[in-house]
């Protein structure tokens, strides 16, 4: 490919000539625009690559638009953002017609409620007027107002509740301004987690750029609330839905009561007012204005700031994005329409940049799955029942009759996870083997429409069920009714392990997803769990299939959406699924080798252990008590060889389980514990700082460390292991996914059918099913019932995976790393077998892999080498 040369005078270093040629490509893609792939591997520099690419451009087009050199790049001024509604209530908003009809007599229709059950338990003296009144706000505040829907009108015509807290005059002076400020050209970046986005913003911080524009950072509520009340609650919907509470909520200085229809009460305080981070809202304006004066901040910034001057980071970051010239965001605000509605955020003619992309499909469609459990809609079903039993008498008609579909539909979807459910549907194959065997711990899949025939509820539309849910705010009145008289049973496992409110949001997701096109996706339907499972009773899964129309939803926007990241290929099979509208020649790609030299890496395949054994870590042999051993024989030997840091991946945490308990017993982790401290990667997200750094202290004493790590988890994306952190990595295995997932055999089937079908491609036969049965062997069967897109798809998955574990250990150009692949499937001459391995690794451990030796003593002499050498070139450069 030929491209242009540019100026990136912000680079902070001298480039590399593979950085400088990435940044003129990446350049180059912008101006043309359009959806462009750039694979850069990882310790390359990648995201300064980007950040002085991407900003120059950036620059250079806005310095054109003013001096007339190029078209003013506009966003249609009829597009107001959804930010600007979450701050005022427009005039148009105010003349909209409601499908709500006010009652003007609702005080005397409230006041025949009932007075039977209800508490009488008050003050002598208290004024019988001051009673009724006291129960009439009490009755409103559960109470829905009268729904008349339109029959002939469409869901879309419906009008947009406002969000976010109470707005001010002085908050629509600040919208103004920043309507205006919206008309920039943005860069959107993404990335998958915060961590990731946090390295981001300190690359970002070493070029001039971080002072001379403006930057935003968008997290979760989470991440970034400093509500100590809400925080304590822990769970992330828990958080979320407590802090949108707090938005409704108007600022009151007395105790409210609540009258539930029984003999007791709860006593509400200020303390549930609206969140006293969000009072003052000149503090808002304050925290934006702060930002932009300084250099970029990340999350751990914007949260300090926002402790230091008492104001919500979360919608302060949120309000500035309108302004700022880079947006930094996870991959769920960005890619998630309903999430970019909420933030405000406009596409238009702005350019995406999603990093670390390798798995950017089955990470779009994992986003849009729905599932509910037994447990949910039962409590969905239960608190709608108790709901109508309360004020059924106080209903309009339009509120009963979706009330009662609402009953209907709940009903329904607990058929299927009855005991002795029964769908009159076929099971499309997946429950291959014999059907006693798979059920009750057994799943079915089918696709939307025969589910609903199967339900009967085939006839209900869930466009404008849906319709009424969104205008009636039922959710919140019927969930907010069931968690009062919850707190009144004190029930404290009700109230705290499964908010009412997350059951609802479940319940409506599903319907979401029963509105998808037939083809789009699969119904999953698990009766119970098996009795080793941690999933409690049956579920109803919805699994996206397909996201070319959910990708496209970004693309159409979008000036130029550019996938970056260390390994991309096979890129055709990323093309098929999320963009299959553009031609295989025109979609613009990019790859480049790695900076480190060939003689800083030593790849090695390892076929046999210590004593001779053959490495074999197949399902059926990996949990023998033989290759467990032979595996701690050469973890043993190469503690002693290899210096400083060792990282072990093992393919999931119950085989790492299951390795150290078996060590332990033998005798075999003392031997390594002699040599290294071993540290083992935690399941819990929160605990894995802390163990790296007790892993890095041990490694700075001169000890040294060995980590059994998990592919997939934490520490297998997104930390950096450079220099003496890892001079070893050790890949135990192919670490394929469960074969008998039967949301994993859903995604393989469909992606066997795309394209065009007829041509075959030979295939590796991953592993030989005879010594499998029940749903293991089902899911092999399905997998060589597959021609060719099917199984390489299986593969894909496993390989990106293996690349991205081993991508960890070389992270600059003087680093340096042995990469042990340990499992005899990755020997053997390439050239020879129609599918390899090691023809999916990357290019520069692939040219360099040491496929064959004569045994373990060859590869400990090659190791005591490489270290060797590599030592006496770091004392030379010491001196």
């Amino acid at each position: 490919m030929t491209t242009e040369t540019h100026d990136f005078s912000a680079f902070p270093y001298e480039p590399y000539s593979i950085q400088t040629d990435f940044m003129n490509a990446l350049y180059q893609f912008l101006e043309k625009g359009g959806v462009s792939m750039l694979e850069s591997p990882t310790g390359t520099g990648k995201s300064l690559s980007i950040i002085c690419s991407a900003l120059q451009w950036l620059i250079d087009r806005k310095e054109k638009a003013k001096s007339g050199l190029a078209e003013s790049h506009t966003v249609d001024g009829d597009d107001e953002p959804d930010w600007m509604r979450d701050f005022t209530v427009t005039e148009n908003e105010k003349t909209i017609k409601s499908p709500f009809r006010l009652r003007k007599h609702a005080k005397q229709r409230v006041f025949s409620i009932p007075m039977e059950g209800r508490s009488d338990a008050r003050k002598e003296g208290e004024d019988s007027v001051g009673k009724h009144v006291a129960e009439l706000n009490n009755d409103q505040e559960f109470l829905l107002e009268d729904y008349e829907s339109d029959e002939d009108s469409s869901p879309k015509s419906k009008r947009k509740p406002a969000r976010g807290f109470d707005s001010s005059s002085e908050d629509e002076e600040d919208d103004k301004e920043c309507s205006d400020d919206e008309q920039g050209l943005k860069v959107f970046f993404c990335s998958r987690t915060h961590s990731q986005l946090s390295q981001f913003v300190k690359e970002l911080r070493k070029t001039a750029f971080a002072q001379n524009i403006k930057v935003v950072c968008l997290g979760s509520r989470k991440n970034l609330c400093i509500n100590e009340d809400i925080l304590k609650l822990g769970n992330v919907a828990r958080i979320n839905e407590r802090c949108l509470e707090l938005q409704k909520k108007k600022n009151s200085q007395v105790s409210k009561r609540k009258n539930l229809g029984t003999s007791a009460r709860i006593g509400r305080t200020k303390a549930s007012c609206k969140c006293p981070m969000l009072r003052k809202h000149k503090l808002q304006r304050d925290f934006k204005a702060e930002i932009f004066q300084q250099e970029a901040m990340d999350i751990e910034d914007l949260v300090q700031l926002g402790r230091e001057m008492g104001t919500c980071p979360y919608y302060g970051s949120r309000r500035m994005a309108p302004a700022a010239d880079l947006v930094i965001l996870p991959y769920q605000s960005l890619l998630s329409k309903s999430s970019r509605e909420s933030l405000g955020l406009n596409l238009k003619n702005n350019v995406v940049i999603i990093d670390e992309a390798h798995n950017l499909a089955d990470t779009l469609l994992s986003m849009n799955d729905a599932k509910i459990t037994v447990a949910q809609l039962e409590d969905v079903h239960c608190s709608i029942e108790n709901y109508l039993g309360r004020f059924q008498n106080l209903l309009g008609a339009g509120n009963r009759r979706y009330i009662q579909t609402l009953l209907l539909l709940t009903r329904a979807l607990l058929k299927p996870l009855a005991s002795d459910g029964n769908l009159n549907s076929r099971n499309d194959g997946l429950d291959t083997g014999n059907p006693s065997k798979s059920k009750p711990y057994g799943g079915c899949s089918m696709a939307i429409n025969d589910f609903l025939f199967s339900l009967n509820i085939d006839n209900i539309n869930l466009f404008k069920l849906l319709a009424y849910i969104k205008e009636s705010n039922i959710i919140h009145k019927v969930s907010g009714y069931g968690e009062g008289v919850a707190m009144l049973q004190k029930d404290p496992v009700a109230h705290e392990e499964m908010s009412k409110l997350t059951s609802f949001r479940a319940f409506s997701d599903m319907l979401v997803a029963l509105t998808n096109n037939n083809g789009d996706g699969r119904i999953i339907i698990s009766r119970t769990s098996s009795p080793t499972s941690d999933q409690q009773g049956g579920y109803i899964k919805y699994v996206m299939l397909t996201g070319a129309k959910l990708f496209s939803e970004v693309v159409d926007e979008a000036h130029a959406v550019i996938l970056a990241g260390g390994t991309l290929q096979p890129i055709e099979e990323t093309r098929e699924r999320l963009f299959p509208w553009l031609p295989s020649n025109q979609l613009q790609f990019f790859s480049c080798s790695h900076i480190v030299p060939p003689e800083s890496i030593m790849p090695i395949a390892v076929s046999h252990g210590p004593s001779g054994q053959s490495f074999d870590f197949i399902h059926g042999s990996r949990s023998s008590t033989g290759m467990i051993q032979e595996l701690g024989l050469l973890i043993s030997n190469l503690v002693a060889v290899v210096p400083e840091g060792v990282i072990v991946f093992f393919s999931s945490f119950e085989y790492e389980t299951q390795v150290h308990t078996a060590w332990s017993k033998s005798g075999i982790l003392g031997r390594i514990m002699k040599k290294k401290r071993v540290f083992r990667e935690p399941r819990r997200n929160t605990e894995v700082e802390a163990v790296l750094r007790d892993y890095k202290e041990a490694i700075e004493s001169e000890r040294g460390a060995i980590m059994l790590a998990v592919v997939g988890g934490k520490v297998s994306e997104g930390i950096n292991f450079s220099d003496s952190m890892c001079r070893c990595v050790v890949m135990v295995g192919l670490p394929y996914p469960n074969p008998s997932d039967i949301e994993l055999l859903e995604r393989i089937k469909h992606i066997e059918g795309l394209g065009d079908s007829d041509s075959a491609k030979p295939s590796l036969t991953l592993v030989d099913d005879s010594y499998y049965s029940g749903d293991v062997k089902a899911g092999f069967g399905v997998l060589n019932g597959c021609k060719r897109r099917g199984k390489e798809y299986y593969e894909n998955l496993c390989m990106k995976a293996v690349n991205q574990s081993v991508g960890r250990a070389i992270r600059h150009a003087k680093d340096y790393a042995a990469i042990l692949l340990v499992d005899a499937r990755y020997s053997g001459d390439p050239s020879k077998r129609t599918s390899h391995p090691s023809n999916k690794l990357p290019k520069w451990i692939k040219d360099h892999l040491i496929y064959s030796t004569k045994g373990y003593g060859d590869v400990h002499r090659l190791l005591h080498q490489f270290f060797k050498r590599k030592n006496v070139e770091n004392s030379s450069e010491t001196i």
